[in-house]
């Protein structure tokens, strides 16, 4: 049951990013007719359009109904407000340090010796 979850959750995750190769492949498969009935330039073959302009027509309504998808579930997220309340006030007074004497630090430094095994190459044979 959980690898059909895991199996589910990753199709939802990647299935609205081959949506757009999806487009490019129709694109190229249907590219004749695309080039003879939808282009927007077909009646000027100088240009070399081949149905390119239909496919950036169509690229950018899908990023454009991607980008209000993507919006629209941002807007519907709900606000967690991590605030005090109004009434909620708080005062911190300072508080004099105590006076005391001069103040000395003094520590001592260890010594640290390495084991002399570690530091023997091995022997040689």
């Amino acid at each position: 049951m959980r690898t059909f979850i895991v199996y589910i959750w990753l199709i939802t995750t990647i299935l609205p990013t081959f949506s757009q190769w999806g487009t490019i492949a129709y694109y190229n498969v249907n590219k004749e007719y695309i080039t003879r009935v939808l282009c927007q330039n077909r009646d000027k073959p100088q240009l070399h359009c081949n149905g390119k302009c239909y496919l950036a027509k169509k690229l950018k309504e899908q990023q454009k109904k991607q980008d209000q998808q993507t919006s629209s579930r941002v807007e519907s997220i709900p606000v967690l407000h991590l605030f005090t309340p109004a009434f909620a006030h708080f005062e911190f007074a300072p508080v004099p340090a105590p006076q005391a004497g001069p103040i000395s630090f003094s520590y001592q430094l260890g010594t640290y010796q390495a084991p002399l095994s570690i530091l023997v190459p091995p022997p040689c044979e």
